[in-house]
């Protein structure tokens, strides 16, 4: 048996082994960091009150996050990829485009309410400005942003073709309306006085439906 070889499989599986472990304690601090920025808000949250949360000193967080904004652009990463893979699920489904909307406008209000302030901070992010050591998370945001609009474009264009959307306008212009009012909440929404994320998700499935709904 060659030595090396299996020395080389030893390093390489630890390696890996190492990695998963790193991978799964940054994923627990990020779901720490999700409930602080909720709990605390942006401002009020930081470094330290995260590893208050997870019951760790604030040089362990360090070795995961340089800041706090780096740690903001990560936990909002992983929510707008969550985001994505729900719209894809839901865009491809063998359900109705009806109700494939109302169930895309419901998930996504819930998730603007479950993840409150967090995704509300980041739609008024100008992510064409942004610059430097984020100029590589600004473009994955951004192309997960397409894949979610060209879910709902996709949906508007099956209703369009089974007519049971009446065809008012362009799919993607269609799409851009829904996008600015669902995003537009971030200029209105408090917890504690704007409602649930089911009553505000129904209210604006309704708006929506009412709209584009065929009346034949």
């Amino acid at each position: 048996m060659d030595t090396k070889s299996v020395i080389g499989r030893r390093r390489s599986s630890a390696r890996k082994e190492a990695r998963a472990s790193y991978e799964n304690r940054k994923a627990e601090i990020s779901e720490a960091a999700v409930r602080v920025f909720h709990r605390l808000g942006y401002q009020g949250a930081s470094l330290s009150a995260v590893a208050a949360e997870i019951g760790v000193d604030r040089a362990t967080i360090y070795y995961y996050f340089s800041s706090k904004e780096d740690m903001f652009d990560e936990v909002v990463r992983s929510v707008l990829e969550e985001n994505e893979r729900l719209a894809k699920r839901i865009a491809g489904s063998d359900i109705s485009p009806r109700r494939k909307m109302r169930e895309l406008l419901m998930a996504f209000m819930t998730s603007y309410v479950d993840n409150y302030p967090l995704l509300h901070i980041y739609v008024r992010e100008d992510l064409t400005k942004v610059q430097g050591k984020r100029s590589d998370w600004s473009l994955h945001m951004r192309n997960l942003n397409r894949n979610i609009e060209n879910c709902f474009v996709e949906i508007i264009e099956q209703g369009y073709a089974d007519g049971s959307f009446r065809r008012m306008g362009a799919a993607r212009t269609v799409t851009y309306g829904i996008l600015g009012m669902l995003n537009w909440s971030h200029r209105w929404f408090n917890p504690n006085r704007s409602g649930g994320a089911e009553e505000i998700g129904n209210t604006f499935a309704e708006l929506v439906l009412g709209g584009l709904e065929s009346p034949y």
